[in-house]
């Protein structure tokens, strides 16, 4: 198969512009993620794909081929129950690969308490999707099949090079931190949705924090938890969001009316903090200078000069004014 490569603002967007121009429905072709799209604080990386057509023979052979290599094994497993939960679900997800096109070798890490398997494939994010939620979606169905047939539940672990663990010291961390917070503040905070295995992740990170509990509210999938210290001040008062959005201008910004916080620029702030744009700001630059309110109370601050006086370069005939 010969590749083709193709960018947009996007993966979705590169991958239609690459279908359209080949004349391929979707399920016609091969697609490689290159590169996915994303904005940085200044422009931004393009997404990055190649596209080839699949041969429709090709195609189906390798379907049956699939299905031929799968069906002996599955129907020795029900009728002789040679293999173990965890390999009758890697014989599975290996089938399940090779429907979807996804180039990956799985293997099966351990089998005692739970089930965990290791995916290995060409293009991870194929198999794990944005936050995990391709990966999840497998796990899900592995899920089902290892447990089929059992009495009791067993739990199973898909994970894809060490994103599962990567994740976990990452909501660990991320756990800790808004611990801190809703100490700091004295006020609930709460997370964003998360699935049950990442909540279960962030609880059990909070169980032995001091000052701190944890609960979840919400119904799935938009279910999330809430941290909720001890020294709360004002139960009825709604928990902030984790990540807080940066204000300025006249509520927060530096010479704002309330007096606000360092990183903004107020307008025509009366109290402004140092630095900012405010006027008879503490150490603030004066952009105006009216009757009655001059400036003359500025502390530290740069203040332009009254009425005609002004910074430029004069052009025309001054010899009719005496005023030097």
């Amino acid at each position: 198969m010969k590749y083709i490569e193709f960018t947009g603002k996007t993966v979705e967007e590169a991958v239609e512009m690459g279908l359209k121009e080949l004349g391929l429905k979707k399920e016609e072709a091969d697609i490689r993620i290159l590169e996915e799209g994303k904005k940085k604080l200044f422009g931004s990386v393009k997404a990055r794909v190649e596209i080839a057509a699949i041969n429709a023979e090709e195609k189906e052979l390798e379907t049956e081929e699939a299905t031929e290599e799968a069906a002996p094994v599955v129907k020795a497993t029900i009728e002789n129950g040679k293999l173990t939960d965890g390999e009758r679900t890697v014989v599975f997800l290996e089938g399940l690969f090779k429907l979807l096109n996804i180039k990956a070798c799985t293997e099966l890490v351990s089998e005692g308490e739970k089930v965990e398997i290791n995916v290995t494939a060409t293009n991870t994010t194929s198999v794990i999707g944005k936050h995990g939620v391709m990966l999840d979606a497998i796990q899900t169905l592995a899920g089902a099949v290892a447990n089929t047939g059992r009495d009791d539940y067993k739990r199973v672990v898909v994970d894809c090079e060490n994103y599962r663990e990567n994740r976990e010291s990452t909501l660990n961390k991320l756990a800790e931190n808004l611990a801190q917070k809703a100490i700091r503040m004295q006020r609930k905070v709460k997370l964003e949705p998360m699935n049950p295995y990442e909540r279960r992740i962030i609880h059990s990170a909070l169980s032995a924090y001091e000052g701190v509990k944890t609960e979840s509210e919400g119904k799935e999938p938009n279910r999330y938890i809430v941290v909720i210290p001890d020294n709360l001040e004002d139960p009825d008062l709604p928990a902030i969001p984790a990540r807080t959005e940066r204000r300025g201008g006249n509520d927060r910004g530096r010479g704002g009316r309330n007096g606000g916080s360092r990183g903004g620029y107020g307008n025509r702030g009366r109290s402004g903090g140092k630095g900012g744009y405010g006027n008879r700001g503490n150490g603030g630059y004066k952009k105006f200078n009216r009757e009655g309110n001059d400036g003359a109370s500025a502390s530290g601050g740069t203040s332009m000069k009254k009425n005609n006086d002004f910074f430029g370069i004069f052009l025309g005939n001054s010899g009719n004014n005496e005023d030097k």
